[in-house]
């Protein structure tokens, strides 16, 4: 099953990460997204930082400018008739997802594999609404794409030893560490670091310390690079919101409850980095 041309759907912050790096392993890509504005505004992301590897030695500028050839516009699912792989990194929304797959299914060749982005979301239930349920996976990258190294590849119910075997070969051609993962709600990655979160925004709801302590103490004891009020803003909480419901409806057990601080944020418009507020204050 030889993966050469890669569609990925979603021009944001996780698509364009991805698509850079399948162009810089080779393979040809189409960055699709609703709006050319949208995919603009990808590869002028792709492009600082391929860019800033130049600045810094990484890359020359000859490399620079043939990944950045590798990487073509897409405003219509239906250019999907010719890949080998698609990677959907569209809004973390089931019903978005199913209605993306659904068209995907009938237009993508029939040896294509169909993978997700999706950071909790069921891959079983994506799965469902195609005729292909064997070749649809999950491939969660984490964030910044183009510096982390994990992919958690996650295995829907049907997901064929085949499918996940081409997926896991791409994702160490790719530069990344590819780690197999059951169909539970928000797979590891999530399931461990969420509850976290929530549990030091808990900590701040009921006054045991300041945020900046709360920080701190993550930061300074534990030696985590950020602390997980600082890493909540930069999720974005509405995202860190959406994760929780989904472990608490998934998984049925009181401990994963959103803290009414983290409902309180979101509603007000305090999203975090994204709109310039969360726990902290943003230019």
């Amino acid at each position: 099953m030889g993966i050469q041309k890669v569609m990925v759907i979603g021009a944001g912050q996780m698509g364009s990460g991805i698509a850079q790096v399948c162009a810089q392993a080779g393979y040809d890509v189409l960055l699709n997204d609703i709006q050319q504005s949208f995919f603009e505004r990808g590869l002028s992301v792709i492009t600082k930082n391929l860019t800033r590897d130049v600045e810094k030695g990484r890359k020359t500028a000859d490399e620079k400018m043939a990944i950045l050839s590798r990487i073509q516009m897409s405003l219509d699912l239906k250019d999907a008739s010719d890949v080998d792989i698609i990677i959907e990194a569209a809004v973390e929304n089931m019903e978005v997802k199913q209605s993306i797959f659904k068209q995907l299914d009938t237009i993508a060749p029939a040896h294509a594999i169909l993978a997700t982005n999706t950071s909790s979301l069921p891959i079983t239930e994506i799965a469902a609404v195609t005729n292909r349920p064997e070749q649809v996976i999950g491939m969660h990258f984490m964030n910044p794409v183009p510096v982390m190294k994990l992919v958690e590849i996650i295995r829907g119910l049907a997901t064929a030893d085949e499918v996940y075997k081409a997926v896991e070969e791409m994702t160490v051609k790719l530069a990344k560490t590819p780690v197999e993962v059951n169909d539970f709600p928000g797979f590891i990655a999530n399931r461990i670091l969420l509850p976290m979160i929530n549990e030091a925004i808990y900590a701040l709801y009921e006054g045991v310390a300041s945020k900046e302590a709360i920080d701190d103490v993550m930061k300074l004891g534990m030696n985590h690079p950020m602390g997980p009020l600082t890493l909540a803003d930069f999720i974005g909480l509405d995202t860190c919101l959406s994760i929780m419901e989904i472990l608490h409806e998934g998984l049925g057990d009181s401990k994963y409850r959103p803290c009414p601080l983290l409902r309180k944020y979101v509603a007000a418009g305090w999203l975090g980095k994204k709109s310039g507020r969360g726990f902290y204050v943003y230019e």
